[in-house]
Parts: structure tokens; sequence; C-alpha cells
């Protein structure tokens, strides 16, 4: 049987919705729970896979041409494993169709057929998660990272707890992979699992309160307090108390300070006593910035955090404001609270903020990546580029 060709398709509107994290990367490359939302589609429906996103991403992540008998899945879809069964059922003329959890309708796939006008709507049964707004990757994480634990380590069998921790909970709720080091460290896991990644470190004195994913090479510093609903993607460094965050990989808290709520981008690094509210002090509903609207919108929440885009930067004793999102590739410093939406390329704090030039960003973004032996390729300087105009529009 022919390996299906299988393509995550961005919307528009939703690309847009989910900026500054979706600046430099398609939807499906956002990372909830253990994996990304392209990983868990592949780990339940294999297949040959592909994006369809925005016109400037398509360089670096290319968009194939569609024929009939080609799956496309709607990218902000969090794959489960009884949707992607039916999903792989679809015939070519079909679309699976769900209500999610905010009680909308979406198409969750399409198999394209000879005649795009006449497509048949079969109805899936059971609500599906969707990544409609940032805050949904940490709403979601918990759960996700539940959900991911007991599909990827069925009948699979991990390292064994070195005699130095302290467990409260199932020891089977800890999964350890190969490489990783594990010593003098309490792992709770009463309230959900504990996923170690390839080659992690946790160092002695920290205490971890499932669920929690860590990336592989990722680093958790001496005396860390990381509760629930945390994930670390590849080689990122933490320290100080975490709380429900998501890092999508490559970046750095690795001192004393607070954060919670949050999501964090690739190649981010935030200085030492960096601390980001994630509740307001009259616990009234909190807004957040929305890129296509050009606004604050409100968001339902009493509790949200940080969002950073891809390589900014945030110098020690950096305070946020609850809620701040801030663009890709600023350069965050001085005292005081800087304003609660910060636009890409930007330098400054409290007393404002100017451009930053693209040499600049360019020469700091290289430095950070050499320390992990990556580079920039013409690709990434092109998007980057490509970014710079787009991000004229929200300053």
């Amino acid at each position: 049987m022919a390996t299906p060709k299988i393509i995550l398709t961005d919307s528009h509107e939703n690309h847009q919705n989910l900026l500054p994290l979706t600046y430099t990367r398609p939807v499906a490359d956002l990372l909830v729970g253990i994996n990304t939302l392209r990983c868990k589609w592949e780990m339940y429906l294999p297949g040959d896979y592909h994006y369809h996103t925005e016109e400037y991403l398509r360089e670096k992540f290319p968009a194939p041409a569609i024929a009939p008998g080609d799956l496309l899945i709607t990218s902000n879809v969090v794959a489960e494993e009884q949707l992607a069964a039916a999903v792989a059922k679809l015939q070519p003329g079909q679309s699976l169709t769900a209500l999610n959890t905010r009680g909308e309708e979406v198409i969750v796939a399409v198999c394209k057929g000879d005649d795009d006008s006449d497509v048949t709507a079969v109805a899936y049964d059971s609500k599906v998660d969707t990544i409609d707004y940032l805050y949904d990757i940490f709403l979601l994480n918990s759960r996700k990272i539940e959900e991911d634990f007991e599909y990827l380590t069925r009948g699979r069998e991990g390292q064994s707890i070195h005699r130095s921790n302290t467990v409260i909970g199932d020891p089977d709720l800890i999964y350890i992979e190969s490489g990783a080091i594990v010593e003098g460290v309490v792992l709770n896991v009463s309230h959900g699992p504990i996923y170690v990644g390839r080659d992690v470190e946790i160092m002695e004195g920290s205490c971890l309160r499932g669920p929690i994913a860590l990336g592989a090479h990722s680093t958790v510093n001496m005396g860390s307090k990381i509760y629930p609903g945390t994930t670390l993607g590849p080689w990122c460094k933490v320290g100080g108390e975490l709380n429900n965050v998501v890092m999508l990989g490559y970046s750095n808290k690795a001192h004393d300070g607070f954060l919670g709520n949050a999501v964090i981008g690739e190649w981010c690094n935030l200085g030492a006593g960096c601390v980001a509210s994630n509740l307001k002090n009259d616990y009234t509903e909190i807004k957040l910035w929305n890129y296509p609207r050009h606004r604050f919108l409100k968001t339902g929440l009493q509790f949200c955090g940080l969002m950073m885009g891809d390589h900014s930067k945030a110098g020690i004793n950096t305070m946020f404001n609850t809620a701040t999102v801030v663009g890709v590739g600023v350069n965050i410093h001085g005292s005081g609270f800087p304003r609660n939406f910060i636009a890409s390329f930007s330098e400054g704090g409290a007393q404002g903020f100017t451009d930053l030039p693209m040499e600049k960003f360019l020469d700091t973004a290289s430095r950070m990546m050499a320390r992990r032996h990556r580079s920039l390729s013409e690709a990434d300087i092109k998007l980057f580029n490509a970014i710079r105009h787009q991000a004229e529009n929200y300053k």
C-alpha cells in the first residue's frame, strides 16, 4: 500500500492569531504536551508529511503540489489516537468535521478528490482540541503530556530511577530516556507523569511535580522548582520557579525568578532574576495582544503570563507585566516594567524602544546559535527580513 501524502494546512487567520510564535514556523511546529502538533499526527497516522503555510515561510517549509488522494489536515487540530483513525478512513472527496471544545465546527481533514466542489462531510462523534490562541498551548499542556506519555511509553522500558531520588506516587509514571542524569531530585507524580528525554540532566535539589515533559539535552539547574503543565523543548536550560510553562526549544531561563502560564519561543534568554507576572493585582480578567486585530482582546482567563517570540532576550532583573507579548528579535533591558506589547526587532525597556538594526540582531542570533553548534542559513536570513517587513504593521 502506498504511503499517504499528508499536508498540514494553515489557515491565514489561525496563523495570524498565533503570532509571534508563528512568525518563524508553521502552526504544526508548535509544541504542546511532549511533542509538536506535527509529531502527534505522525505518531498516530504514519505518512509522508508536508506543510502548506504562509507564502513567506515556504522557502524554509516548502508546500507540495496537491493531488487526488492526498490528506489535508487542519494544522491547529491536536491529534488523538481515535481521531487519527477516523482521518485514516477518509476516502477521496470526503472531509471529517467536528466540534472543538469551544463549540465551533471545524474541518479536521479533507481527502482530496477529483472535484473540489463535491465534498461529502463525515461527522466525528467527539469534540476535538484546537490551538486557536497562544494561551491554548499552556491551557492544554497538562492533559496533552498525560496523553502523550501513555502512548509514547506503551510497551517501552526506560532507565531505572536512581536510589538518591525521592519519588512520591507511582514510579511507573516516571519515564527516563537513555543518557539522562537524574539524581538527588524530588519527583512527585501523584497528579501526573514526568517524562525525561534523552541526555537530560536534572541537578540535585530540584523538585518536580508532574505532569512535566523535558525535551532531549535540556538541563534543570540545582534547586529548581517545576510545577505541573510544564514542557521544555530540546536544549533548554532552566532554573528558579516554573509553573505551566512551555518552552519550544534552545531557550534559557537558567537562574532564579518566576515564570508561569507562559509560552517561550526558540533561542530566547531570560537573565538572572527575571520575573513575569501571570495574575493581575485586582484579579480581573486578562486581556492579551492580538496581532490581526491590532488590540488587546479579552481571554476569559485569570492567569496568563509571558508570550515571547523566537530570538528575544531579557536582561537581568527584567520585570514583565501580566500577559506581556514580546515579538521576534527583541532585546529588553533596564529597570521598570516595559509595555504589555513589544513589537519585533525592538530594543529598550520601560523608558521606550527603538528599532534594533538587522545586522545587530543577526550577529546576536548567530552567536547564541553557535553555542549549540547551529548556524543561520540563507533561508533563515531571508525569513527574518520578511518578518521585519511584516512587523512594521504592528509598531
